[in-house]
């Protein structure tokens, strides 16, 4: 698939990055169409993924892609979650040539692009099945990094087929260097529970800083510990009469009690009734 040449072999930066993000881990069920990408099968019963395999189906899709004139007619479709950022990177609308990230989930689209003949570009996991699938990119779906990883090298390679990037520049777009991790998928939940960055006030310290005539000395400060001298403790506590007794505020008088002034109401009755 590379033709022989150098500049399109796999180096061991991009070998080391494919093993970071896990690409080559596959899963436990194999698809008899997908064998010939499997390298290995581990003890645990985990299949692996050929890298050097991974790499030149992926540069075949590149060039696949590249040799479309119209980036417009290229359509990528992904229903799979943490893939949407990384086909925000790499969006075309009308449909000449079709790249999905799973054929399980994007099943829908595969099979009506192969009712128009369109050619298909799909992400493929050990246990994906090929129907429909023209060029199959074996690699890690379980993976964001993995996902992200390959959709970063597919975009990359594409440009540098196109002339836009060089081996030499790397993936510097306007200036700027599209580093992989812009292709990864982030939680919208986890960025939500990053804590805020506090505003640096360095600039603002002078402002708060209130300038004083103050000068610092080396004497130590003098403290007044003089307290009022008293002679005698019970003179100056003794209470007379006339003060206890402008002290008590007056007491009203209490009330008459109710038998009283029902006796004296009783005698003025026997005195009205006295004449019948």
């Amino acid at each position: 698939m590379s033709s022989g040449l150098d500049v399109f072999n796999l180096t061991d930066d991009e070998a080391m990055k494919l093993l970071v993000c896990e690409s080559h881990i596959g899963t436990k069920t194999l698809d008899y169409q997908m064998e010939n990408y499997v390298w290995k099968r581990r003890s645990d019963g985990i299949y692996i993924i050929n890298i050097r395999k991974l790499w030149e189906k992926l540069l075949f899709a590149a060039r696949a892609i590249a040799a479309i004139e119209n980036p417009a007619d290229v359509v990528v479709v992904s229903a799979l979650g943490i893939a949407q950022r990384a086909i925000l990177k790499k969006n075309f609308k009308e449909p000449r040539l079709l790249v999905i990230s799973d054929p399980r989930i994007d099943h829908q689209a595969l099979t009506e692009a192969s009712y128009v003949n369109v050619p298909v570009i799909g992400f493929c996991n050990t246990d994906s099945p090929l129907k429909f699938i023209d060029v199959a990119i074996p690699c890690n779906l379980k993976n964001k990094y993995s996902v992200g990883l390959v959709w970063w090298l597919l975009a990359r390679e594409v440009l540098l087929l196109r002339g836009k990037i060089s081996r030499q520049t790397g993936f510097v777009v306007d200036g700027k260097v599209v580093m992989p991790d812009l292709y990864f998928h982030r939680d919208p939940q986890e960025s939500e529970k990053e804590e805020p960055v506090e505003p640096d006030h360095k600039e603002t310290w002078p402002q708060a800083i209130e300038q004083t005539d103050f000068v610092a000395t080396n004497e130590p400060v003098k403290l007044d510990f003089n307290v009022p001298h008293i002679s005698d403790w019970a003179a100056a506590s003794e209470w007379t009469a006339q003060e206890e007794e402008a002290q008590i505020p007056p007491v009203s008088a209490p009330p008459q009690p109710q038998q009283q002034q029902s006796q004296q109401g009783g005698s003025d009755w026997n005195a009205g009734t006295a004449g019948w």
